[in-house]
């Protein structure tokens, strides 16, 4: 599938080539636009931005950052953060970053395993989590914060060897580059070539297996070539409004994708209230957002109606249910529907022409009243927007469509960099995560209970395990060779691990995971066998089985150790009449919530999103055959489906 002509040869071959040979065509269109104090969005041209990534460059330089060189980028999305990754980028070194989310010992963790001299920080808070072990970083040198230190952090620091530097007096100091200065500057951004690794993204915890995913200039650079097919809708001088984490691949990879199509940033934070007040202010065009931002959005609208008096909320549902119908017949009209069945298309067109013209006029009015409010408060402008990091609720993406609101939703991994595919914004599709990008070759290949059965693609329409083979695919694991050969083989296709179908149409579609990686709807990576791991320390609970694939938290099924839990109620004289019964006393309950929640905190490594929020007791022992394998291994796709009621119940 992999199309030459479909890409742009002319953007650079790698980033900081891309950026200035932007710099050079639009100097002047704005790339940051960030709000200050006074709630005013300040704007930042190419050329400054450009200006800012050379001076701090030149001081980095200065301390002997050099090409090769790892470097920790502790930081949530911010303006500074876009010059420092470019700023190391330029003189060829590797950043290795994480958000402020990030526990103490997740980022000792990575600075250590990536052997980071250097590190950046958001603020000393940042700082802190490194100096509650700092022996866990003994190569930690030199600490540079975006933000001003106390005075007593500095001391800390300094009396474990780390020198802290403010990020303001980096900037100052390189604002003297001399001429000559600023060409050698240059002159190391040509030396980078297309195969050194730009980045190194963790997608686990330090108490899971440490892979930390090496991607190279070239991976993002062949995003970059492809992006004006997918995102053709978008126009040079166009706005993003950021809200998700820089560090995460996803953000990241549409941040240089913007630049590359001549756009720009507008900084805003991942809440509805307040990313809605910023679309006002700045009129954006388009965003990335997770599904579970787009559900809340949502809701708060609704919200708002039904504080509204009966008439109003009355024409509100129905105009939004005419919207439903009226975008699902334009469907069929208009050929938005995916086909994993060969058919022609103008049956869909036969099909959909008379409820489609029935309902047209009632649509214009829904616009008139309705839909035209709505979307003045997204800032009148958007052309469209992404959604992506877990799947988009179907029920979302309906009230989406019945409102005019172009969401597109997109798949990809980490490890590829990481967009697989986005539905194509002149043309969305419905019933898929988007048009492969031209860049990859995807295939779908026939699997049992998870495994490969073989490498030969599958015909559209049949589901199978997701392969991919192309530029985009990372280096490798750093560090971890035998983690990557489990995931890359030696042809250079990568399993994916999720479990899908490509339609006659090259879209793609997400049926299943046959990785144990859980996804949430806010786009954290869960990986489920380390919290297993750790609640089923507890000498009440036999398995655990975490779960939460695309939902809003973690849950868990649980199988008792049924004995330990009937002395138990021998011990504290609990009355019952049968086991299942015990079960669902208090109790018990609160015993085994007493439990996870020992084991399951922050104090034991675990982020908020690895909380077991919710979890259901199952009174039989899992069988081989059933729920586990001969090899006593969890057949999580198997459990799921057993007892389908009780998983329900966890997200209900």
């Amino acid at each position: 599938m992999i199309d030459e002509s479909a890409m742009d040869k002319t953007l650079g071959a790698t980033l900081p080539l891309l950026l200035r040979k932007k710099v050079s065509e639009v100097p002047n269109y704005t790339l940051q636009a960030v709000k200050n104090k006074s709630g005013v969005f300040v704007r930042y041209s190419y050329s400054q931005v450009y200006q800012h990534v050379i001076e701090l460059a030149h001081s980095l330089k200065k301390l002997g950052i050099k090409k090769g060189d790892r470097i920790g980028l502790i930081s949530d999305n911010r303006r500074e953060w876009l010059i420092t990754d470019y700023a190391l980028l330029s003189l060829g070194a590797i950043d290795v970053p994480r958000g402020c989310d990030s526990m103490g010992v997740e980022i000792r963790f990575i600075l250590s395993f990536a052997e980071c001299s250097v590190s950046f920080f958001e603020n000393a808070r940042q700082l802190q989590k490194v100096l509650e072990k700092p022996e866990e970083v003994p190569l930690l040198k030199t600490a540079i914060l975006y933000e001003h230190p106390d005075e007593k952090t500095v001391l800390l620091a300094r009396e474990h060897g780390i020198e802290v530097l403010n990020y303001s007096l980096l900037e100052s100091e390189g604002s003297a580059v001399s001429k000559d200065e600023w060409q050698e500057i240059e002159k190391d951004m040509d030396e980078v070539q297309p195969d050194d690794v730009a980045t190194i993204i963790f997608t686990s915890g330090t108490t899971g297996l440490p892979k930390g995913v090496q991607l190279t200039h070239d991976n993002y650079i062949a995003q970059c070539e492809v992006a004006h097919k997918v995102l053709g809708l978008m126009q040079p001088g166009d706005i993003w409004l950021t809200v998700l984490p820089i560090w995460h691949s996803f953000e990241r990879a549409f941040c240089y994708m913007v630049i590359g199509l001549k756009g720009g940033f507008a900084y805003s934070k991942p809440i509805a209230s307040v990313m809605l007040q910023d679309m006002a202010l700045v009129q954006p065009q388009w965003m990335n957002a997770v599904p579970r931002l787009w559900e809340a959005v949502a809701q708060g609208l609704f919200r708002e109606v039904r504080k509204q008096d009966a008439l109003r909320k009355h024409v509100f549902y129905n105009f939004v249910a005419v919207g439903k119908l009226y975008y699902k017949a334009k469907e069929l009209v208009f050929g938005l529907r995916c086909r994993y069945h060969w058919y022609p298309r103008f049956l869909d067109t036969l099909l959909g022409i008379i409820p489609f013209c029935l309902l047209w006029p009632f649509h214009k009015m829904g616009q008139a009243v309705v839909y035209k409010k709505i979307l003045a408060k997204f800032g009148g402008k958007f052309r469209a927007a992404i959604s992506g990091g877990g799947a988009l609720q179907p029920e979302t993406e309906a009230f989406y469509h019945a409102i005019g609101f172009k969401l597109l939703e997109g798949y990809g991994m980490t490890e590829t960099a990481p967009v697989i595919s986005v539905k194509n914004s002149k043309k969305p599709r419905s019933n898929n995560v988007g048009w492969v990008f031209p860049s990859f070759d995807v295939k779908i290949v026939a699997e049992k209970d998870g495994k490969l059965v073989d490498g030969e693609p599958l015909k559209p329409g049949k589901r199978g395990i997701i392969m991919v083979k192309g530029r985009q695919v990372m280096k490798g694991y750093y560090k971890r060779d035998d983690l990557t050969a489990e995931v890359i083989d030696k042809d250079g296709w990568m399993n994916t691990g999720d479990i899908g179908m490509l339609s006659y149409d090259e879209e793609l579609k997400i049926v299943g995971r046959a990785k144990d990686t859980i996804v949430l709807l806010g786009g954290e990576n869960i990986e489920p066998q380390v919290i297993e791991k750790a609640v089923n320390a507890s000498p009440y609970i036999e398995r655990t089985v975490v779960v939460g694939q695309d939902k809003k938290y973690v849950a868990a099924m649980i199988v008792p150790d049924q004995q330990n839990v009937l002395n138990y109620a021998e011990e504290n004289g609990i009355l019952y009449d049968n086991y299942e019964q015990l079960l669902e006393t208090n109790e018990i309950q609160n015993l085994f919530k007493s439990e996870i929640d020992r084991l399951d905190n922050d104090k034991t490594g675990f982020r908020t999103c690895e909380r077991i929020f919710k979890f259901v007791l199952l009174p039989k022992p899992f069988e081989i055959g059933v729920e586990i394998n001969a090899k006593q291994e969890l057949m999580r796709h198997k459990i799921v489906k057993v007892y389908k009621k009780e998983y329900n119940a966890l997200f209900e």
